[in-house]
């Protein structure tokens, strides 16, 4: 197995990282745990939406494949069990959950589809399973694109499903009752995702900042960051970003929640 990318940037990850209360609310609303079920963050990093969760007072599971990752989310002692393990190879016997989320891990996973199968054959019937991801067309309204096109082809069209795909895959694996729901970046944003900065582009200058998104640390390339960099600074000197960031609005979300039901 080659080394995850998120051992690669796992220093300082956890930085510009956390829940955010509002996803991490709606996350809670979708997957409708109770205190007795026991529930699997597939792909938790450092565990910031496990820890969120269940200090709600929820059982929750984290599988994830950096060593890095678990080591930090093993420091937040929230009682939870951790295991190093893929979405393609969920180490838990069959209807062992009672519910399962996935925060922007879609883009990681090597065999989508064998994970869908996964996390079917671990969810007990009628659990749901939330995603928080996203899709090639709402990455091209990022206006990212402006400046770093290439990094958003990269890690939107070429690596994550569109949605007529995400239906077909949870389909295939067994799911139903499939449904989605928008969500737009807001300005008091508490997790720094790729696109969190939509309403701060000077925040992309600091590299610290970029540490924190494998769009740039996976996606990027040194010529096309050095570019869009000078670039993007130029146009925030200049006041020109605010005509780029107008352009670029429009009503498809940024991000996308799906639900799905065994």
């Amino acid at each position: 197995m080659s080394e995850p990318i998120y051992n690669q940037i796992g220093v300082g990850y956890n930085n510009n990282r956390a829940a955010d209360p509002y996803i991490a609310e709606r996350v809670i609303a979708q997957l409708q745990p109770t205190t007795d079920g026991i529930y699997l963050d597939i792909g938790c990093g450092t565990a910031n939406y496990t820890h969120y969760i269940a200090q709600k007072g929820f059982t929750f599971y984290g599988v994830d494949p950096s060593d890095i990752m678990l080591d930090i989310a093993k420091t937040k002692n929230i009682g939870g069990t951790f295991t190093k393990a893929t979405a393609e190879q969920i180490p838990f016997e069959d209807n062992f959950f009672d519910g399962a989320i996935a925060m922007l891990t879609l883009h990681h996973w090597k065999n989508k589809q064998q994970g869908f199968n996964e996390l079917y054959r671990v969810l007990k019937p009628n659990s749901n399973l939330v995603f928080l991801s996203f899709t090639g067309e709402q990455m091209n309204g990022y206006w990212l694109k402006e400046y770093f096109p290439e990094m958003i082809k990269q890690s939107g069209e070429l690596i994550i499903p569109d949605e007529k795909e995400m239906f077909a895959m949870f389909t295939k694996a067994g799911f139903s009752d499939i449904q989605t729901e928008k969500y737009f970046v807001q300005p008091d944003i508490q997790d720094h995702f790729l696109y969190s900065y939509k309403f701060q582009p000077e925040k992309y200058l600091d590299a610290e900042v970029r540490k924190g998104s494998s769009g740039f640390t996976n996606f990027c390339s040194k010529q096309e960051l050095k570019s869009g960099l000078k670039l993007l600074e130029d146009d925030i000197t200049s006041g020109k970003i605010k005509e780029i960031i107008k352009s670029y609005e429009n009503d498809n979300g940024d991000y996308l929640f799906y639900n799905a039901v065994k």
